[in-house]
């Protein structure tokens, strides 16, 4: 929709998008509103600081009805659920809501590659920006994964190339928003608390494309189950990437194999991985997906080569932590859902001791019986759902039930031999026991150092 000045708006919820989300808004002209559950006592300065200079009107412990129905036009922060009765009244009252993405949607002023998936986002969104950034291209790098949008589009200037991750909360409230070039990774059962259904979970990642022109590129997974279910739509070019022959980009052992319609007529395109950080089943799938995405874009095959030879990972993605008398440790502390411990596990063969549990995000645990059984050797729980996790695999492997992280480390240790991975792949949330996944993470490493010194 048209913003005009002098047009009356409410932002639901002020975190990071929400702040820039203010700053936009005032700098459009508008007035803005703050509705946020927070007292204004738990508010940080900047916060508070930022609210005074753009003159914002507030209120705080929660969201009324009256409040928010009063704007001509609601803006709601992504991880707000939108059937709060306050969002629920104002459109009733046919108040346009919107998404930070829906704001940015005719602003940008570069091409948009933008991501989804339930795993992997951040992996293929940083390797994307880094291949393009090594190919010469000025790249912004945000969405889900730092910056928030609106923050490049008041700031577009020395920028060649947007490179989102966009989650399914951002893409819930995307309005028209569409990217020129869009990349769904996989598709499996997460934050189906907060979206209610597998089938409205899809449907939100799925808004990424109905916007999209005749002249934008659809990357889709070519393996996902998922993903093949779902109606597929957009007008423009659609690749595939997966392990079978029919994909663009076809994972082949250590390689992926593009073919023909980026280089020469008629050639193929091998990209070898092995010598990479790339080397996993999980990374192989995510390295094949951002390939796509940089030769649409037009980078040089040498350039991507060069870029693949210098990319990190993220941390607390399969990062190796150490080996203790020949059994290796690995931290996939972000394996929050269990689409993504399936994936974790799919590179081993009955050689790993799991390590798993956490708070339960409305995941159906009984997915994980064949690859357990395939794969894992023994599994270790933590956490609030260690009961239901156990209760889905019983009869599958042997189990034990831990206290805190220390205490699965070392039963994990006891369980493995020479030649074993203790992987830490919890299919769920950290909340009931860590800050975030990144401090389960660290903490799983800390817990290792800990144990090897003891050893030595």
């Amino acid at each position: 929709m048209e913003l005009v000045s002098g047009m009356k708006s409410v932002v639901i919820g002020l975190g990071k998008s929400g702040i820039a989300a203010v700053k936009y808004l005032h700098g459009r002209g508008l007035d803005v509103g703050v509705s946020e559950r927070r007292s204004i006592n738990e508010l940080s300065s900047l916060e508070k600081t930022v609210l005074e200079e753009n003159t914002c009107h507030v209120e705080t412990g929660g969201h009324s009805e009256e409040f928010c129905s009063s704007a001509d036009v609601l803006v709601v922060s992504p991880g707000v659920p939108h059937d709060i009765p306050a969002i629920r009244a104002a459109k009733s009252c046919g108040i346009p809501v919107l998404g930070e993405l829906a704001l940015a949607a005719d602003q940008f002023r570069v091409p948009v590659i933008a991501v989804t998936g339930s795993n992997g986002k951040t992996t293929v969104t940083s390797l994307i920006a880094h291949l393009l950034e090594v190919s010469g291209k000025k790249v912004f790098l945000g969405g889900n994964i730092g910056t928030p949008v609106l923050e490049h589009i008041m700031n577009p200037e020395g920028c060649d190339v947007a490179v989102l991750e966009l989650s399914s909360f951002q893409l819930q409230a995307a309005g028209e928003f569409r990217p020129d070039i869009g990349v769904f990774l996989n598709l499996s059962p997460d934050h189906l608390d907060w979206h209610g259904s597998m089938q409205a979970y899809a449907e939100a990642k799925l808004k990424m494309f109905v916007c999209q022109l005749k002249t934008d590129t659809a990357i889709i997974s070519g393996d996902d189950r998922f993903i093949q279910q779902q109606s597929f739509i957009t007008p423009g070019t659609v690749l595939r990437f997966g392990t079978t022959p029919d994909c663009r980009a076809v994972i082949d052992k250590m390689s992926v194999r593009l073919h023909p319609g980026f280089g020469k007529k008629g050639s193929q395109e091998i990209y070898n991985l092995s010598p990479t950080h790339l080397a996993s089943q999980v990374n192989l799938l995510n390295g094949a997906a951002a390939l796509l995405a940089v030769r649409e874009f037009g980078c040089d095959p040498g350039m991507i080569r060069k870029g693949l030879a210098s990319f990190s990972p993220p941390e607390h993605r399969m990062t190796p932590v150490g080996e203790i008398q020949g059994i290796r440790f690995v931290n996939d502390s972000k394996a929050t859902n269990v689409g993504a411990v399936v994936a974790a596990l799919s590179g081993y063969r009955k050689d790993v001791v799991l390590i798993a549990g956490g708070r339960d995000k409305g995941s159906d645990f009984s997915v994980l019986r064949p690859v357990v059984q395939e794969r894992v050797k023994h599994v270790i729980l933590i956490g609030e759902a260690r009961r239901d996790i156990a209760k889905a695999l019983a009869g599958v492997v042997e189990i034990q039930q831990a206290e805190s992280m220390e205490d699965a480390v070392a039963r994990a240790y006891e369980e493995a031999e020479n030649h074993d991975t203790v992987l830490l792949a919890p299919a769920c949330a950290s909340f009931d026991m860590f800050a975030n996944y990144g401090e389960r993470g660290r903490i799983f490493t800390r817990c290792v150092e800990s144990l090897r010194k003891a050893i030595s």
